[in-house]
């Protein structure tokens, strides 16, 4: 057979094969048709003005105070008073720098607190053996669990006013505290991500061979220098992988932002930006959104790759990877049983209090009783309006009361409000002092209460006070006895399956389940073919386009959700104008299609990672042996190949599919376009959004996730045996 140059130059293959080309075209071709292209028709779009290529909306981006805002505006703290109860409250908000700073500070910040906690807790389980380490290590796995939307709503109720938190603090501190705003959104996203530096920090710590570190000690190296030298420099790829894809979810993340929308300053991200401009209608005529898309997706591709650059810039290779160790393990001495008990165990117990959260929603109905109080001491303040004439003496008095009441300790505490209602009684004149006494009845009460926050009951009550006669009627300031009927006093909760029951006996909401499942397994279909193919060229040959294909299959982990689902909108539109593909096709339109796509995009590389992986412990002798007997490619890769690399293709799919069923900012974007045929995530976030939704039904759908991402998982553990999955970039 004749030699083929081009084939060997561009395939690694002497011979031009077809099942060979066929593993580069496919996945290639692929990638650039539904990844670099609807890329390149944003880039279009963001880099014209008036028809002519510019830089027009990146210089409106760039120059606006919205978008950049130089110095910063408002507080970090802001300190109130509450009403009603007299509590000093400091809320916690964080500072406007803009919504493009505001993402790269958010970003930051969360990638360095999540890298501190994984890497705590990775060298912890790596190095040492401690009493209810098995606790340790389940634990570690819960915050894994994604439960969209539910789990940052957890954490908002938690570090509000009245929330689980303030419940210890305020005794403690005398003042109560509530994180809000960026800084809600930040420590949201901290919680939900550090597992994913912890796994990968994980792996680097078990695989450092143990004689590096016993040569530092023999040289005089001890505690935190040598963890400093040798240990934690060794273990840099892993965290610094971690690390990048921490900060890449934290650019996209829509779930945080969206749960603290209620204040202002959590709208001013990226991502909250591009999709509330998009949800409202805006995406097809506005290139500002194209723009903003760019900018997030250039901030992504540089931490990936400078992230990639910093660690492959250093030498982490060691002389005996590959043969058989045992990692250092010891026994923890007093002072850090001390440290993993009272603060590693609390802040383990504390960043998993989200996903039981989400569990208590989902299974506890909770009433609010409602009864009488009575005697309840207070004061009130207002004007009555009445047509008396005030003379001399006792003057009979009635009319409507507007004012406040300002009541004193009592079943509910302190309360504080607006107080409308009926008022007889009688004035007594001397002067012009006025002095009433009489009775307020069936008074609308309206305001903040210490135990139960905001409420509404009813007011009856003798009152005895001073008044000021004016043109209005009388001013009067008065104590009032006051008897409140349908007030909150006390809550029942209980366990319940009627959540349960609603998700799955309702249609419209099965219809969502439905959806999120059929989408999902068809995305993992493509995916498992596209990682077959991808890995089995870029592992056994070695052509120029090898390169290239290793790049564009791990490319989606850089490319944020956000600018995926903007991509294509534009593209889709512009290539399927006014067909099912088409998202402005508003009657038409159909998200199967394009979030089928989407989810094999983004969840690629995941099952990618897994095949490649198993695809190395397959020597290519094995073929070689079996094409030399007369063995066509296909029969060899399909007789002996892919069933010794089943158990990594079935755990890459199952991965893949887990990722896909909770795929979040596509999702919630595209799908939310025509919501009969929308997954999960556009329902889960129509009732996080809407004041009527009920987030107890959105708590049973973060408990279908979880109970298929756990069952997902431990299928894949038992079948592959393989004790840990990792996410990462390296």
């Amino acid at each position: 057979m004749k030699v083929s140059k081009w084939s060997e130059r561009l395939f690694g293959t002497p011979l031009f094969e077809p099942l060979v080309s066929f593993s580069y075209l496919f996945p290639l071709l692929y990638l650039l048709l539904f990844l670099i292209i609807p890329v390149l028709a944003m880039l279009l779009i963001a880099f014209s003005y008036g028809g002519h290529p510019s830089l027009h909306w990146f210089k409106e981006i760039l120059g606006t105070a919205d978008y950049v805002q130089l110095p910063p505006a408002g507080n970090l703290i802001d300190k109130t008073i509450m009403p009603g109860t007299g509590e000093t409250l400091y809320v916690i908000r964080g500072v406007d720098f803009g919504i493009v700073l505001n993402s790269l500070i958010v970003g930051a910040i969360v990638t360095l607190f999540a890298s501190i906690l994984g890497t705590m807790f990775a060298f912890l389980m790596a190095r040492y053996d401690f009493r209810g380490k098995n606790f340790f290590r389940i634990a570690l796995f819960i915050p894994l669990l994604v439960t969209p939307f539910v789990n940052a709503y957890v954490i908002k109720s938690m570090f509000s006013e009245y929330g689980f938190i303030n419940y210890f603090l305020y005794p403690l501190l005398g003042f109560r505290l509530k994180i809000d705003g960026l800084a809600g959104v930040a420590l949201a996203q901290a919680i939900t991500y550090y597992p994913i530096v912890y796994l990968n920090a994980y792996a680097s710590f078990i695989n450092i061979d143990p004689t590096l570190e016993e040569q530092a000690e023999n040289l005089g190296s001890r505690g935190f220098h040598l963890f400093r030298t040798v240990t934690f420099p060794l273990a840099l790829p892993g965290i610094a992988a971690g690390a990048t894809l921490v900060f890449i979810f934290s650019l996209e993340d829509l779930a945080a932002p969206i749960v603290f929308h209620g204040d202002p300053l959590a709208k001013k991200l990226m991502s909250y930006e591009i999709f509330s401009k998009f949800l409202f209608g805006t995406g097809e005529r506005s290139p500002l959104i194209a723009a903003l898309s760019i900018i997030m997706l250039v901030l992504a591709i540089l931490a990936f790759l400078g992230i990639r650059k910093y660690v492959s810039l250093r030498q982490y290779a060691m002389i005996s990877k590959g043969g058989r160790w045992k990692p250092r393990v010891a026994k923890p001495k007093n002072w850090q049983a001390i440290i993993i008990y009272l603060i590693m165990l609390p802040l383990l117990i504390f960043t998993i209090l989200p996903q039981l959260g989400v569990i208590h929603l989902a299974f506890t109905e909770e009433q609010t009783i409602f009864g009488n109080v009575t005697g309840i001491p207070g004061e009130i303040s207002g004007v009555i309006l009445t047509n008396a004439e005030f003379k001399e003496g006792a003057v009979p008095l009635q009319g409507f009361f507007q004012g406040t009441l300002i009541a004193g300790k009592g079943k509910i505490g302190p309360m504080n409000g607006s107080l409308e209602g009926f008022f007889k009684g009688t004035a007594h004149v001397r002067g012009n002092k006025v002095i009433i006494e009489g009775e307020i009845s069936d008074a609308r009460f309206q305001g903040e209460t210490k135990k139960y926050g905001f409420a509404v009951g009813y007011v009856n009550g003798q009152v005895k006070g001073t008044g000021v006669i004016t043109d209005e009627g009388l001013n009067i300031t008065a104590r009032i006895n006051a008897n409140v009927s349908h007030l909150p006093v006390g809550k029942k909760s209980g366990f319940t399956l009627s959540y349960i029951k609603q998700m799955l006996g309702n249609s419209d909401v099965r219809r969502y389940i439905i959806n999120s499942l059929t989408y999902s397994f068809l995305a993992v279909i493509l995916i498992i073919l596209l990682s077959i193919t991808s890995s089995y060229a870029t592992g056994r040959f070695k052509g120029v386009l090898t390169p290239v294909l290793e790049s564009i299959v791990i490319l989606p982990i850089a490319v944020p959700g956000i600018v995926v689902a903007m991509g294509y909108f534009y593209f889709f539109h512009q290539i399927f104008p006014g067909t099912p593909f088409d998202p402005t096709n508003l009657k038409g339109f159909n998200p199967a299609y394009v979030l089928i796509l989407a989810y094999s995009i983004r969840r690629l590389p995941f099952a990618a990672r897994s095949v490649y992986a198993g695809l190395q412990q397959v020597h290519v002798s094995l073929e070689e042996a079996s094409m030399n007997l007369g063995a066509s490619r296909w029969k060899t890769i399909t007789g002996i190949l892919l069933p010794m690399i089943s158990l990594n293709v079935f755990g890459g799919a199952m991965l893949s599919f887990v990722y896909a069923m909770s795929e979040t900012s596509v999702g919630i974007t595209l799908g939310s376009l025509n919501m009969e045929k929308a997954p999960i995530t556009a329902f889960m976030k129509d009732v996080m959004m809407s004041a009527a939704g009920s987030v107890n039904i959105a708590a049973a759908l973060g408990v279908l996730l979880i109970t298929v991402q756990i069952t997902s998982i431990v299928l894949v553990n038992f079948i592959t045996k393989q004790k840990y999955s990792f996410i990462g970039l390296t």
